[in-house]
Formats: C-alpha cells, sequence, structure tokens
C-alpha cells in the first residue's frame, strides 16, 4: 500500500476513535445543594483522600465497573491515572487500612440512577446520558 493510503487509513481511524471516546463528566444529584466542585476536590474524593463535601457532608463517591470505557476515561482526565495506576493506588489504601475504593455499578445508567435518588452522592456518567434528574458539576 502506499504511504498516502496508509495515511488516509491512521487519519480515518484516528477519527473514528475520537468520535467513539465518550465525553465523561462528573455529577450529583439535580435535588443536591452541591453546585461546584474543583477538580481537585472530585479527585480526593473518588481516590479516598476526602469523605466530604465542602459543607461539610458526606461524600458518597460511585464507580463504575472496572474495564468500563467510561471509568477508564473519568480517572486518565481528572486524576491523571491509568487503570493500572488506579488498581495500585487501592491495593495501597486497602492493605494500609486507610480505607475502601468507591462502591461499583454497571455502568452510567446505574450510576446516574445511584445520584439522582441520592443527594450525598457523585458519579460519573457520559454527558450525553445527562438529563433533569441528575446536573454536571462545574470543574473548576
Amino acid at each position: 500500500m502506499s504511504p498516502i493510503g496508509l495515511t488516509l487509513i491512521g487519519l480515518t481511524l484516528g477519527l473514528c476513535a475520537s468520535a467513539t471516546a465518550a465525553d465523561v463528566v462528573a455529577v450529583v444529584s439535580a435535588n443536591g445543594p452541591v453546585a461546584t466542585l474543583s477538580k481537585n476536590q472530585v479527585v480526593d474524593i473518588f481516590l479516598g483522600k476526602a469523605s466530604r463535601f465542602p459543607d461539610g457532608r458526606l461524600a458518597v463517591p460511585i464507580d463504575q465497573a472496572e474495564g468500563s470505557a467510561a471509568r477508564d476515561e473519568f480517572y486518565t482526565t481528572f486524576a491523571g491515572k491509568s487503570p493500572a495506576q488506579l488498581k495500585a493506588h487501592w491495593s495501597k489504601i486497602i492493605f494500609t487500612g486507610r480505607g475502601q475504593p468507591p462502591i461499583a455499578v454497571p455502568n452510567s445508567i446505574d450510576v446516574k440512577k445511584h445520584v439522582a435518588e441520592t443527594p450525598n452522592t457523585i458519579g460519573y456518567i457520559e454527558r450525553n446520558l445527562v438529563d433533569g434528574s441528575v446536573k454536571v458539576l462545574p470543574i473548576q
């Protein structure tokens, strides 16, 4: 195959990959008082470094199943951690007795359901699943 043909194939594959990449956002209940969090606050809640929202209320993170595309994107984008780094992080936390990983549900639909029903939870879902039951946290 010619170099031009290979370049076109590469560009096409790149466009397909970016078109399928989900735009993952952090969400809270539409009925809850949390309106905004910093990126670091969100990451700290999901990595077990913080257990409360800024107003003092308990923050319960709802994670997605290991291996899900949304989970991988969330931790890569927000925390800068690969799946292997995340696994190592939680292994150390569990081994030292300092905490447990967040409750994990199978997918974004289940995350949205849990978050919508429970005001002190926080999760992440694909942006296209956002509706009136949850609100996107504008990350500062």
